[in-house]
């Protein structure tokens, strides 16, 4: 059982150092997100791809570690939670503070990634918001209504208010 216990202690570990990579990640994120960095925030997704592979990978070594040691102790498996094992191990504190300490420490991880992609999330709305912003008034702008000004023949010249209809200047 201790073997099991290290190992799972391990995991734990191991998935709590991929999770504080990916806030490392987020808050990258939240600067190019900010500065509208495109190719930036397209290699930070790709980290964050790779890390989240890795901790799937965990994540199914842990269950098969809670199985076993589900098994060891006469648990069902579906119904043994990280709590249940912290309060079985009084007879071993050593390893029943290494669980509780990585368990904190995960737990301190997640809330500040769920922060950081809170944020970001945020900040996408609010970009997402100024470009339609922007579409909508570009929209408006081409649909602006005619002017009143009419050639010889008394037609309207088909000018419209605030449009511009010449060509683009890229110098500009």
């Amino acid at each position: 059982m201790a073997s099991l216990l290290e190992n799972l202690i391990d995991v734990l570990d191991g998935e709590n150092t991929e999770y504080e990579k990916l806030v490392l990640l987020s808050e990258s994120k939240t600067s190019a997100i900010v500065a509208g960095d495109i190719e930036s925030l397209g290699k930070i997704m790709e980290e964050e791809q790779d890390i989240v592979g890795r901790i799937q990978g965990m994540e199914k070594k842990r269950d098969r570690f809670l199985a076993d040691i589900a098994n060891v102790v006469n648990r069902d498996v579906e119904t043994l939670k990280l709590i249940d094992l912290i309060q079985m191990l009084e007879s071993m504190p050593d390893q029943k503070q290494r669980l509780v300490d990585v368990q904190k420490q995960l737990r301190i991880t997640i809330d500040k990634l769920k922060e950081a992609n809170s944020r970001n999330q945020m900040l996408l709305a609010e970009r997402l918001d100024m470009v339609n912003f922007n579409l909508d008034m570009i929209r408006a702008m081409k649909s602006a209504p005619q002017t009143a000004n009419y050639n010889k023949n008394a037609y309207t010249n088909g000018q419209s208010l605030g449009i511009f209809h010449g060509s683009f200047d890229a110098k500009q």
